[in-house]
């Protein structure tokens, strides 16, 4: 509910946190309605936002990332069409869009009113936006899971399991055209996790096949690749980009050259 949102937002001063927050309701917000909708039952939930909900993840993320499992049942255009009757109902002032366009179908769903309401905006028309993107032709290789959490409600998700995220992050890592501080602190992440955790060889070279083509290197050599990226990388750059949506913005300070290779160089080659 709207009054709920406004009530977490309060519980801090920070300007940032307030935004991160009051975005993290509204992305549980449609989460529970895909939920609802059973979405679920041909989505998977993948992503840094399905690391935060699932994993505990102690940063903020901005999009929800999904890929299709089966086409059966894939009807995003009801789903949007309940998700705005739901926000409506919780007393927000919703605007959706949704576009197929292209392979990933993206929509966007931006709420006016909470940033003034929360002292962030000046004007009531200036709004909280989120992403949804689905990936509707994903790489083969993915493990599946399903999980209840309850993060503001209850609900379950199907989503990718751990090897399989850490191997859409390494693809992402590796392949954009500029670097993004949210990927390198997810890796920091994933390579200091006890017990380790290697990533989805399987997905990671359908990934790269697909998307590098004749580029597309082993999947086996990720961490070569991962300390090529890092070669010549403005890791200042790299954490200012990620400062403001960690919960702990001293975090930022361990994503040094140093710490990097250390968890990448001892077991080089090897996935």
């Amino acid at each position: 509910m709207k009054e709920q949102a406004l009530a977490i937002a309060a519980e801090t001063d920070d300007p940032g946190e307030k935004l991160n927050r009051l975005r993290e309701y509204l992305q549980a917000s449609v989460l529970r309605s895909l939920h609802e909708s059973e979405a679920f039952q041909c989505l998977s939930f993948v992503g840094g936002t399905a690391l935060r909900f699932l994993y505990g993840l102690p940063r903020f993320s901005e999009d929800l990332d999904f890929s299709v499992e089966k086409s059966g049942g894939y009807d995003p255009r009801r789903w949007m069409g309940k998700l705005q009757r739901d926000l409506e109902f919780s007393g927000f002032a919703p605007t959706l869009t949704w576009n197929e366009r292209k392979v990933v179908h993206i929509g966007w769903v931006r709420v006016a009113g909470l940033l003034q309401e929360v002292g962030l905006a000046a004007l009531p028309e200036q709004k909280v936006s989120i992403k949804l993107e689905v990936d509707t032709r994903p790489p083969s290789g993915a493990v599946l899971e399903s999980r209840v959490v309850n993060r503001y409600f209850l609900m379950a998700f199907q989503h990718h399991d751990l090897p399989s995220l850490m191997a859409g992050k390494i693809h992402a890592l590796c392949t954009r055209k500029y670097p993004k501080g949210r990927d390198w602190y997810d890796l920091l992440w994933y390579c200091s996790r006890v017990p380790p955790v290697s990533p989805n060889l399987r997905l990671l070279q359908a990934a790269l096949d697909q998307t590098e083509k004749t580029r597309a290197w082993p999947a086996e050599e990720w961490k070569k690749a991962v300390l090529q990226r890092l070669d010549g990388l403005d890791l200042q750059a790299v954490r200012e980009e990620v400062i403001p949506f960690l919960e702990r913005p001293a975090d930022s300070r361990l994503l040094t050259r140093d710490y990097l290779a250390q968890m990448l160089k001892p077991t080089s080659g090897v996935g």
